[in-house]
């Protein structure tokens, strides 16, 4: 849990960032890219190339191409369709993929976690539901594809190190997720980016050196490890702890749009998740 809740507010810390600072004014493909490149540099002289098993290395890439790579893809396309609170919105379902994802591939069905993401569903839409347009089933529907494979993405990457286990540290094999990432971020930047928005000032290219090398090296590699630390229920309630959080911090730094009193119940009701989840994480 410490390395979930860490994580939990650096990633809250982030959405304000590119909030403020990158959306609208850099090229998205170009900001994720970057993101994957400096997390990349990170980890690759750590990387064991040749110690690492051929199926964990396979196992890896595509977690890294699902979790990262195809989640952003689709998450930075929904504000083409959907408002900010929209967006939010929709992005609540994590809790419910991730255990029936879990359950799943373990071929098993935990009512206890299932409720635990249900009620961290609730809790987060007492935050941030606002009223839906008109037009926003294409922005829905590649929301849960984010969604998805965000929730596959961690519940992947738990199954794989239990199927396969290495003698090597965890951060000896992580540089093979961002290669997965860096397979979806550089054709999509190829295809789509817009060169005339790159960044232009020196706040804009340093939030990107922090979600490079804090949120998205540090952040995915904490992330994923506490994922492994901690059952389906917890995960998946963790998973929305970012929506009040985030809230919080976009209060202390002077932008006042949120609703103290929903912020505060909704917090409260997903906390209130974490004791409902199993107490232990099932084999």
């Amino acid at each position: 849990m410490p390395y979930l809740a860490t994580i939990t507010v650096i990633w809250a810390l982030s959405f304000n960032l590119i909030g403020a600072v990158l959306a609208g004014r850099v090229d998205a493909d170009f900001a994720v890219l970057t993101r994957v490149v400096l997390a990349g540099a990170v980890f690759l002289p750590f990387l064991r190339w040749r110690a690492v098993a051929p199926p964990l290395r396979l196992g890896l890439i595509v977690v890294g191409a699902m979790q990262f790579g195809i989640t952003y893809l689709c998450l930075y396309r929904a504000f083409r369709f959907l408002t900010v609170p929209e967006v939010l919105l929709f992005t609540i379902f994590t809790p419910l993929y991730i255990t029936l994802i879990d359950d799943l591939l373990s071929r098993r069905f935990n009512p206890r976690a299932l409720l635990a993401a249900l009620v961290a569903v609730i809790g987060a839409a007492i935050v941030r539901y606002d009223a839906l347009t008109g037009d926003y089933l294409a922005g829905f529907l590649l929301l849960q594809l984010a969604n998805l494979t965000f929730a596959a993405g961690q519940i992947g990457y738990k199954h794989l190190l239990r199927r396969y286990p290495s003698p090597l540290p965890q951060h000896a094999s992580f540089g093979y997720f961002f290669i997965g990432a860096l397979a979806v971020a550089l054709p999509s930047w190829l295809l789509f980016g817009n060169p005339a928005k790159l960044p232009t000032t020196e706040l804009q290219w340093a939030t990107l050196a922090f979600l490079g090398l804090v949120s998205t090296a540090l952040g995915y590699f904490w992330w994923n490890k506490g994922a492994c630390m901690v059952d389906a229920g917890r995960l998946g309630a963790m998973n929305n702890m970012h929506i009040p959080v985030g809230i919080a911090i976009s209060l202390a730094i002077g932008h006042p749009e949120g609703d103290i009193g929903r912020m505060l119940l909704g917090g409260a009701v997903i906390a209130s998740s974490l004791l409902l989840a199993p107490k232990k994480n099932p084999a």
